[in-house]
């Protein structure tokens, strides 16, 4: 993995553990729920920016490889994959 966007997963996937533990916490003393709620929010948004990462390190590595093959089912294969991958991280 590319070292800036390691140190980016690396670094949100410690909030996200931070903000589930967190989560957990005002679950277990009773919270209002919609604070709950937020707090839930924010945990998946920062695992999105690590999936976003993860993806921007395999287009920029592995992608760029591929996508220059001259193998043509290497090349679509690879694009079914991130059509997947996309999917996926759209939901």
């Amino acid at each position: 993995m590319i070292d800036e966007n390691k140190v980016r997963v690396a670094t949100n996937l410690k909030k996200a553990r931070g903000q589930i533990a967190l989560i957990q916490k005002m679950v277990d003393e009773g919270k209002y729920c919609v604070d709950i709620a937020q707090q839930v929010n924010a945990a998946i948004g920062l695992l999105k920016k690590v999936n976003n990462y993860i993806l921007e390190n395999h287009l920029l590595t592995c992608g760029a490889k591929k996508l220059n093959s001259l193998d043509s089912s290497e090349r679509m294969a690879f694009t079914q994959e991130l059509i997947k991958a996309f999917t996926i991280t759209t939901k």
